[in-house]
């Protein structure tokens, strides 16, 4: 349309009429390009705000993450927390955000189950970005995200199955911590009838693993996907000098990613950055962390988040 009003433009036998017309539509173009720059990337910190973060944060774990993103150029952040109005989740909130950065740990329950609904529908419909740090695994928001994603792969298993004749079961994911051996959650059981009805017995992933310690010791994370956007800028190997442990087996539907995992001097390894895709959304999985650690003063972890907070406008 810009290049015909422009030919219309250069063409002086035309009447005043269609020239104003063309000029019209030259500004129009113009305003539309302005209005399609993008901006800064808008970031939404939430934080549960726990007493113990003092240990190591003088202003609470998620405002020392705003503030670290905050100092990275073409990032807008806003930091909230469970005891602000709405939760720090209102409407308008959640709408203004494109990323949402999520710390919690002994207050998942307190999360109004409408609000978590609200997260997971605008992160299927594209709209939101979620990433979750280390102890939000039980997050609502992040563990209704894993159910949609076990529910999505399901559905993919078994695409040659007429709808009429899927039958799914869902048991819900275990909320403790389960033994080594417990078998690994998301699973299928699957009965094929002779009516070619397929009944599937969908067991949710229960987000959780087998083992912790809270010792503070070392960790080593070492970058696997070279080529991820989250991995740009850094280290193929660096070491967090305290950090909680956790070990696999990580209940969690298989990644479309995982881009780092991290190891412990004992012996133990889990995959602590892990990507989805989940409806036209993304969630992102960062483990490294806990509250009476200063994780987030890290530059690797900072640039590991920035990287995540980039990718929302990144190719896939």
């Amino acid at each position: 349309m810009t290049v015909f009003a422009f030919i219309v433009l250069q063409s002086r036998w035309l009447q005043p009429a269609y020239r104003l017309l063309a000029c019209l539509l030259l500004v129009g173009a113009a305003i539309d390009a302005r209005c399609e720059e993008p901006g800064p990337i808008r970031v939404v910190v939430w934080d549960e705000r726990q007493p113990e973060q003092k240990q190591a944060y003088d202003n609470f774990l998620g405002n020392a993450i705003a503030d670290g993103l905050a100092r990275r150029d073409g990032i807008e952040v806003r930091s909230v927390g469970l005891d602000d109005a709405d939760a720090g989740l209102s409407p308008e909130m959640l709408d203004w955000a494109e990323v949402l950065v999520w710390w919690s740990h002994k207050r998942n329950k307190d999360v109004p189950l409408e609000k978590a609904q609200a997260i997971v529908d605008k992160v299927k419909n594209g709209r939101l970005m979620f990433v979750g740090v280390h102890s939000a695994h039980w997050a609502r928001p992040f563990t209704m995200l894993m159910d949609e994603r076990a529910r999505e792969d399901v559905r993919r298993q078994f695409a040659d199955v007429p709808a009429d004749k899927l039958l799914i079961t869902e048991v819900p994911g275990m909320r403790t911590v389960p033994a080594r051996d417990a078998r690994f959650t998301p699973a299928t059981d699957v009965e094929r009838k002779p009516d070619g009805t397929v009944a599937v017995t969908l067991h949710l992933p229960g987000c959780i693993f087998p083992a912790y310690r809270n010792d503070g010791k070392p960790s080593t994370v070492k970058v696997l996907d070279r080529e991820h956007p989250l991995a740009a800028g850094l280290p193929d190997v660096f070491t967090l000098d305290r950090t909680e442990m956790y070990d696999e087996p990580y209940h969690v539907p298989e990644p479309d990613a995982v881009v780092c995992e991290e190891t412990w001097e004992a012996g133990e390894r889990f995959r602590s950055v892990m990507v989805w895709h989940v409806g036209e959304g993304r969630v992102v999985y960062i483990r490294p962390g806990h509250e009476t650690f200063p994780i987030w003063k890290d530059d690797h972890m900072l640039r590991l988040l920035e990287n995540a907070v980039r990718w929302r406008r990144q190719g896939p």
